[in-house]
């Protein structure tokens, strides 16, 4: 069954047994091809008509979508033939030299064991084809990336992707890797292995916030 991404989505909200009234959409996107999962929002700040929706679609032939602000798929800037990509999200500023700042997305692609990491809006891959992770796990599933977040440390602008998996252990269960750059390309460096697991379930959405330093 086809899914969809709703960019402001219907509400139905009950309060003190008072029924308020269902907010409609305003804009509904374009089928995708499988299961629609994750968005992130990349603001154009110099005209923020053109500002992009991406959004996974979860399967082993899946794509991340490119979505304009009337919901209409933008060919050109949609990335497929990816292996399950689950999460994404976006950053402004990234300094991939002395001289160029670009924003960028990352997201997980689990049946390859990795991140990946594109330029906005120009669409261009920075990893040379993928950032693997988990690579010291030892147990079925430990090693299958699902969640991410980017955080830009205020104090540093360094940029860190966090990354959740399928399972994993009930100690550091999330590992945090810095993005860097030099005269080779990026690299991501693992940092940090943190965050406790109850072992139920599965860890997927991440969020930071970059001003506190807060995941």
């Amino acid at each position: 069954m086809h899914k969809f991404i709703i960019l402001i989505v219907g509400l139905l909200i009950v309060s003190c047994g008072k029924k308020l009234p269902v907010i409609a959409p305003n804009v509904i996107t374009e089928k995708t091809l499988h299961d629609t999962d994750d968005p992130a929002i990349w603001i154009n700040k110099n005209d923020t008509s053109k500002s992009i929706v991406f959004g996974t679609d979860k399967n082993t032939e899946g794509a991340i979508y490119a979505f304009n602000l009337n919901g209409k798929v933008v060919e050109n800037k949609t990335i497929r033939g990816l292996k399950r990509p689950n999460n994404v999200d976006v950053a402004y500023g990234f300094q991939i030299n002395d001289s160029t700042q670009v924003d960028v997305i990352a997201f997980t692609e689990r049946e390859r064991k990795q991140i990946r990491l594109f330029s906005v809006p120009d669409m261009k891959p920075l990893d040379k084809g993928g950032f693997k992770v988990f690579t010291d796990a030892t147990l079925p599933e430990t090693n299958l990336p699902m969640g991410i977040a980017l955080y830009k440390s205020e104090k540093t602008n360094k940029l860190y992707a966090i990354v959740g998996r399928k399972t994993g252990p009930k100690k550091a269960y999330l590992y945090q890797y810095e993005l860097t750059t030099d005269s080779v390309g990026v690299h991501a460096n693992l940092v940090r292995k943190f965050g406790e697991f109850s072992g139920k379930k599965e860890i997927e959405a991440i969020a930071v916030n970059n001003k506190e330093g807060i995941v």
